[in-house]
């Protein structure tokens, strides 16, 4: 047993630091979340069994286990591969279940599946959450139903204060779970991107996330039955914009009519200088 993980940065904008911090413990054997409150860092993942292209995980934060972690997941795949271990697939098992993972120009994706998109009502969702105005709205679902807002702006997005109440409010009503709120185009400083995001998901068990793969592949699934998706390239780079604290997103798609389908995410996972 070691108590000297890894620490990579993930999802982090290459110029800005953001993302999430990630531990990588190559063993899970001792009092796993004794270790992970030892490390203070927001997430802990344990290598519990690996061969080339199997990858066995179990995720903590510093005071529970988390379960599933598609960041921890990104950080043990780059720790993995750079060290020879695993090839450029693998399946990765977490609270089990089985998540394809694929290297793909240098950034693992995770598959998300299938998103499919419609329309929905947008009387009461600018009011409950205190907007000026919204664009279209719609509902996107892979396992769990989201409410996607289009804003008009930049600086709204950016200007929406967390509101974990306004935001159940507005999911009880719209019969979602979680809230994306986005613009087209991204922050120059940031790094090319051709969507900026913001994901929130009380009804879930967390307020505002920093990185969400599940949360993008569902705009991804909007994009696409919005006719928004570039047609030749099934690649599409994002921004989730969580106040101080940026992350960059990657996801392939295939565009369909009504969402996207074979939706994989994922992004950079580098060793924490």
């Amino acid at each position: 047993m070691t108590d000297l993980p890894a620490l990579y940065r993930v999802l982090s904008p290459a110029r800005v630091p953001g993302g999430k911090l990630v531990a990588v413990f190559p063993d899970a054997s001792g009092d796993l979340q004794a270790r992970a409150a030892s490390i203070r860092t927001p997430l802990s993942v344990f290598i519990q069994y690996f061969n080339v292209s199997d990858v066995v995980l179990r995720v903590f934060t510093p005071t529970r286990e988390k379960g599933e972690s598609d960041s921890g997941a990104l950080a043990a795949l780059s720790w993995l591969f750079g060290r020879g271990e695993i090839a450029d697939l693998a399946d990765i098992h977490m609270n089990g279940e089985v998540v394809p993972a694929q290297l793909c120009g240098g950034e693992w994706l995770l598959r998300q599946g299938d998103v499919t998109a419609q329309e929905a009502p947008a009387e009461g969702a600018a009011e409950r959450l205190g907007l000026e105005q919204v664009g279209a709205v719609h509902t996107a679902r892979i396992s769990r139903p989201t409410l996607a807002v289009e804003l008009g702006g930049l600086e709204e997005l950016q200007a929406v204060a967390s509101d974990p109440e306004a935001v159940k409010a507005v999911g009880l009503t719209t019969d979602t779970t979680g809230l994306l709120l986005y613009v087209p185009g991204g922050v120059p400083e940031l790094g090319h991107a051709a969507v900026s995001f913001r994901a929130f998901g009380p009804l879930r068990g967390w307020g505002e996330d920093a990185a969400s793969s599940n949360m993008f592949a569902c705009l991804v699934g909007v994009l696409g039955a919005r006719g928004l998706l570039p047609e030749e390239a099934g690649l599409l780079r994002g921004l989730q914009l969580k106040p101080g604290q940026p992350a960059r997103l990657s996801a392939q798609f295939v565009a369909q009519p009504s969402g996207a389908s074979d939706v994989w995410v994922g992004g950079s996972a580098l060793p924490e200088q």
